[in-house]
């Protein structure tokens, strides 16, 4: 608008465009992208603010909902100062560059008449649109399952109180290198397939033909698992994304292939992608939003050497509901590795410690053997069973001795009974005899004398007569 020499700026002609494409296609929304092209001539800041006051009002006046997009200034959130607080909504974006990983930000500053988040929101553009996620955990108000699952390893599920994981729990394998992990999680994502389920691997280490490759050699094909769609291996560097677009492309392939078990190898990588803050919310996000979906998650933490066992790198181990524990033993000359298992909530589990094996036909848990000098594993375990094995052999043919020498004791003592069992039944016979005898000869001596007596009286009668 022209008054006299001089031109006064005003956007009367761009609400008369505005109305009538509004009114032409019937919109109900407007977008201004950006508003700083309307006032890039302008440095009379009264009549941009006076003319933003009248394109606020003019938009609402219109019943249309306008989004406008405009720069950031120095120290305030416009570069005018004044749309924030005539808008009924602002929310601010910002991109910000971390050890060289590039995040985009979101946060609502205010929202009239509505609660909403005020915190700073993490965010993706993709091709699929926007991706927003939140920074605090989804909630403790998922459901729970009493059901068990095998961990594809037989001693394990007797440990764990002889059926396995529950099902949509969180589990946790830490050691240091060499020492199993990937092994374990062979053989559950193994399991979870044979029950005809699915299972979702991530790795960060190795490739997914190096993974195939490796579990060949302790009995384990997991190329036809993956060939039949029961088994999917997602392997990146973890550098290759910030940690909120790896949480945004776990969620897309969580709900794309709907898995029932979710491996996470080894979580410890992710330090490259963020700081200890920022992995403990990634992870506590990632946990809460499996459980919600009842998809049980096996993670596993490299633990650095000389640092204490029973502490993860990443601080994660209260969140997790089972704590498997890998280390080596160094003795005689040799490493061996040992299990324990820390805490299985929920479950009667066993405190032992297994002396832990990789064979060709998978992992095999042995007894320990306890000593004076304490655990022995490996050859030394080997060389005390078979000192035990002799020592029990020769204990076993001492007795096995004594009793053949208490049995010829036993035979020459029936010899003896015998023997003399046949003396007495000879003197037995011999005596009868004598006694026999003597009592014929007693007989005879009775009768001789009784005859000699009736003899006697007949001479007496005789010489009576005379």
């Amino acid at each position: 608008m022209r008054q006299g020499r001089q031109w006064q700026y005003d956007l009367e002609a761009l609400f008369i465009r505005l109305g009538y494409a509004i009114d032409s296609i019937k919109a109900k929304r407007v977008v201004l992208d950006t508003i700083e092209v309307l006032f890039g001539g302008l440095s009379n800041d009264a009549i941009v603010r006076a003319e933003l006051r009248r394109l606020f009002l003019w938009l609402k006046d219109k019943g249309v909902t306008a989004i406008i997009t405009g720069e950031s200034g120095d120290n305030i959130l416009t570069r005018h100062g004044l749309e924030e607080y005539v808008s009924d909504c602002v929310i601010r974006l910002d991109q910000r560059v971390s050890d060289e990983l590039s995040t985009r930000r979101l946060r609502i500053v205010k929202y009239r008449g509505s609660r909403h988040g005020t915190n700073e929101y993490p965010f993706l553009i993709e091709e699929d649109g926007i991706s927003v996620l939140p920074i605090t955990s989804i909630g403790l108000e998922h459901e729970v399952s009493s059901e068990r699952i095998s961990t594809g390893i037989e001693r394990l599920d007797m440990m764990l109180g002889g059926k396995g994981f529950f099902r949509g729990s969180s589990i946790l394998i830490s050691g240091t290198a060499g020492a199993g992990k990937s092994s374990i999680s062979a053989h559950f994502s193994n399991a979870t397939c044979r029950r005809g389920e699915r299972c979702l691997y991530f790795a960060f280490e190795e490739s997914a033909n190096q993974i195939i490759r490796n579990m060949r050699s302790i009995g384990i094909d997991l190329e036809i698992l993956v060939k039949k769609d029961q088994l999917k291996i997602q392997a990146l560097r973890p550098t290759f994304y910030g940690l909120e677009m790896h949480l945004v492309k776990m969620h897309q392939l969580v709900n794309e292939f709907k898995p029932t078990v979710v491996i996470i190898d080894p979580i410890s990588n992710l330090t490259y992608s963020g700081n200890d803050i920022q992995i403990k919310s990634f992870l506590m996000r990632l946990i809460d939003f499996l459980k919600m979906q009842q998809i049980t998650t096996l993670l596993t933490c490299l633990n650095a050497g000389g640092n204490p066992l029973e502490q993860t790198d990443v601080g994660v181990s209260s969140l997790m509901d089972t704590w498997l524990l890998l280390r080596d033993v160094e003795s005689n000359g040799e490493r061996n590795r040992l299990l324990y298992l820390l805490k299985s909530r929920g479950m009667a589990h066993s405190n032992q410690v297994r002396e832990f094996r990789l064979t060709n036909s998978g992992v095999e848990l042995r007894d320990v053997y306890l000593g004076t000098e304490g655990v022995l594993t490996g050859t030394a375990r080997a060389v005390q069973e078979a000192q035990e094995k002799a020592a029990a052999l020769a204990r076993r043919q001492e007795i096995e001795q004594k009793q053949r020498e208490l049995e010829r004791k036993h035979q020459v003592m029936e010899s003896q009974i015998t023997a003399l069992r046949v003396q007495f039944e000879s003197e037995k016979e011999d005596i009868e005899r004598m006694i026999q005898q003597e009592e014929l000869q007693e007989q005879s001596r009775l009768q001789e004398r009784v005859e000699r007596a009736q003899f006697r009286q007949a001479d007496r009668v005789d010489n009576g007569a005379d």
